[in-house]
């Protein structure tokens, strides 16, 4: 690394909390590598994201609504997005690493299979016999093994504290329970350490604070935008009713359109407002001097306060009940279900179907692992596809039988 990145990168770090994570103190990469001359080694996982097949794959993969039901309407990767600049205004507003906060945003939902969480149901039924699927454990898969774009190792070799805030990030993993140890990042664990039983680092959480910020907010305007709902039923909602009364009272001319846009702003905005004053109480209360310290607190350090987690339950029983499981919704996850378990099956009953390079794959995952091992790699092809290409295959393999 140059002088004039060290004395660069110095001085940034001279501006952070104590307790936020630092690039100069990272505990490294699996596989040693040169320090970039350009680069933190933060920002270098965060451009290994960017640059991975399975980010821009994102683009035409669903969040809630099937890609060809509109232009409009949240993707994956749109979503992605929008969690890394909601985690950045957090991060900076905390005193925290931004770069390595919005490399974690960033990669949190590479791991979606096409159709969204109807693909994944499907899929995960599908693999029953053989361990499931979770798309967070298909997320560390794709960060540590499936992509395969570098001389020398599988995956993307990122840092430890990327590595370890997207395997915590729904917090400590553990043998059983909700939060449980997937085999995936079990077997990681005995080669490198990543301390899954404690809470993630600082950056790693308020990453996941903002995915809840995000698709609280953005799923409501979406299903707006779909015409599920009023501007009236919004009205109704937490947060959103108090903002949208408000608004309307000092711009009664605005059309509603617009008027959706400036309520889910100052919602977001709210929201974030909440989290930040307490997590800043928690600071008080902890006083942590180091991001080691947040990790072994006996509580998450970012989370929002009583009142706004009761908001919160509100919004996502809207959401269930008038977005999810719409008639619209539902007949596009039924069809989702149907090609993926389709899929599925075929590629099952018949290995030469897959392409070539995955039906090596394939062959040499029974070899070295029996059946269960082929299946995973079965599951990895499907997964790895968007909505676009899982309906070409389906018409391919499945629609012309």
């Amino acid at each position: 690394m140059t002088d004039t990145l060290l004395s660069r990168e110095e001085a940034f770090e001279s501006l952070l909390a104590p307790y936020a994570t630092k690039a100069s103190e990272s505990r490294g990469r699996l596989v040693p590598e040169p320090p970039s001359a350009t680069r933190t080694s933060f920002q270098r996982d965060r451009d290994r994201i960017i640059h991975a097949g399975a980010f821009r794959k994102l683009r035409n993969k669903t969040q809630v609504f099937i890609e060809s039901e509109g232009d409009y309407y949240r993707t994956r990767l749109t979503h992605s997005l929008e969690v890394a600049q909601i985690a950045r205004v957090l991060a900076h507003a905390l005193g925290l690493n931004e770069d390595l906060t919005e490399t974690i945003a960033l990669a949190h939902d590479l791991g979606h299979t096409c159709f969204g969480h109807a693909g994944e149901q499907a899929l995960d039924a599908a693999m029953k016999p053989w361990g499931g699927f979770d798309h967070n454990e298909q997320t560390f898969r794709i960060l540590t093994n499936l992509e395969r774009r570098y001389i020398g190792f599988n995956g993307l070799n990122l840092t430890w504290e990327t590595l370890e805030g997207v395997a915590k990030h729904n917090g400590p993993l553990t043998a059983e329970g909700p939060g449980q140890l997937s085999p995936t990042v079990a077997a990681f664990q005995e080669v490198w350490d990543l301390e899954v039983g404690s809470f993630a680092g600082p950056e790693a959480q308020i990453a996941a604070a903002a995915d809840d910020i995000a698709y609280n907010t953005h799923d409501v305007d979406d299903g707006y935008r779909a015409g599920f709902f009023s501007l009236q039923d919004v009205g109704s909602l937490p947060l959103f009713g108090p903002i949208l009364e408000d608004t309307r009272r000092h711009h009664p001319d605005v059309e509603d359109d617009r008027l959706m846009h400036a309520v889910v702003r100052q919602v977001i905005g709210t929201m974030v407002t909440d989290l930040l004053d307490s997590t800043r109480a928690a600071l008080t209360t902890l006083r942590p001097m180091t991001a080691a310290d947040i990790r072994h607190a006996r509580q998450p350090l970012a989370k929002f306060s009583f009142g706004m987690r009761q908001h919160e339950e509100v919004i996502r029983a809207f959401l269930q009940g008038r977005v999810y499981r719409h008639p619209r919704v539902e007949e596009a996850c039924a069809e989702a279900d149907r090609i993926v378990r389709g899929l599925f099956t075929r590629f099952r009953e018949d290995p030469a179907a897959l392409p070539t390079d995955w039906a090596a794959r394939s062959k040499a995952a029974e070899i070295a692992g029996g059946e269960s091992a082929r299946m995973r790699v079965v599951a990895d092809y499907i997964a790895g596809m968007t909505d676009r290409f899982a309906r070409k295959e389906d018409r391919r393999l499945i629609g012309s039988l």
